[in-house]
């Protein structure tokens, strides 16, 4: 039964897309598919990073290729995914719709302009990446696996991260409806979401102590590392998750469940 399982984990013969590849739980990703056997195109806005993240892992033995790509925009998806095709011979099995953006604004002082930036990142630059691989999929007559990276602040609420936190409820609403609709074409979509990770863009913070505190308020009394998302990561793209869609599966600590 353990192999079987560890056999089902395996992503040999896979091509795994990841938005936002260049640094942070996308390059973490990155290393996980990549060495479950996947091979893998990196995406996202800056190309120098994502070409280094690039030969890291081909060093390893583990195929990448690379293009810049802006989710915000309809034609520069389509034309990134055309390249990635061409040069990878096919098209992706799995995708992860990782790229995100925030800040900490409260919700009275925000410019309007800045909130359309999150959201059409975090949400609509998901949907454009999903539609435009299921499209592909669809017309190869194969499926496959698309997570989207959303966060428990997509279904309980906090201070100055109206946006980001409304931007990641869609996306979870949004996991479902095209789980819905696209389940007949064998396309599972599912969604990650994850509490608070230590990284370091937020480790500063969390020495803080203000940082100590919420923690204190997680159940477990202690921050996720990037590898505690490892293994839902990999059910929800291989074959060991095959009766999964819609799903969102919460990484927390049990922040979920704590009381109010």
């Amino acid at each position: 039964m353990t192999a079987d399982i560890e056999t089902r984990l395996r992503l040999e013969g896979q091509v795994a897309l990841i938005t936002g590849a260049a640094s942070g739980l996308g390059a973490h990703f990155s290393q996980v598919l990549g060495s479950a056997g996947a091979s893998l195109m990196l995406t996202g806005r800056r190309r120098a990073p994502l070409e280094a993240r690039a030969e890291e892992l081909r060093h390893q033995g583990i195929r990448a290729w690379v293009c810049d790509m802006d989710i915000r925009d309809d034609e520069d998806v389509q034309r990134a995914l055309e390249t990635l095709i061409a040069e990878a011979g096919q098209g992706p099995d799995i995708v992860i719709n990782n790229a995100g953006i925030t800040d900490t604004t409260s919700a009275m002082s925000r410019d309007m302009n800045a909130w359309d930036d999150i959201v059409d990142t975090n949400l609509n630059g998901a949907m454009r990446v999903s539609r435009a691989v299921a499209s592909d999929m669809q017309a190869q007559g194969r499926g496959g696996a698309i997570v989207n990276v959303a966060s428990i602040l997509g279904l309980r609420s906090a201070g100055h991260v109206a946006a980001y936190s409304a931007s990641k409820a869609g996306l979870i609403q949004l996991t479902k409806n095209l789980a819905l609709e696209w389940a007949r074409y064998g396309i599972r979509v599912n969604a990650l979401a994850p509490g608070y990770i230590d990284t370091p863009l937020n480790h500063d913070f969390f020495q803080s102590e203000q940082g100590q505190k919420l923690i204190r308020r997680i159940p477990q009394r202690r921050l996720g590392t990037p590898d505690t998302l490892d293994g839902p990561l990999l059910l929800l793209c291989s074959d060991a998750g095959s009766y999964m869609t819609g799903s969102v599966l919460t990484v927390d600590g049990g922040h979920m469940v704590s009381s109010l």
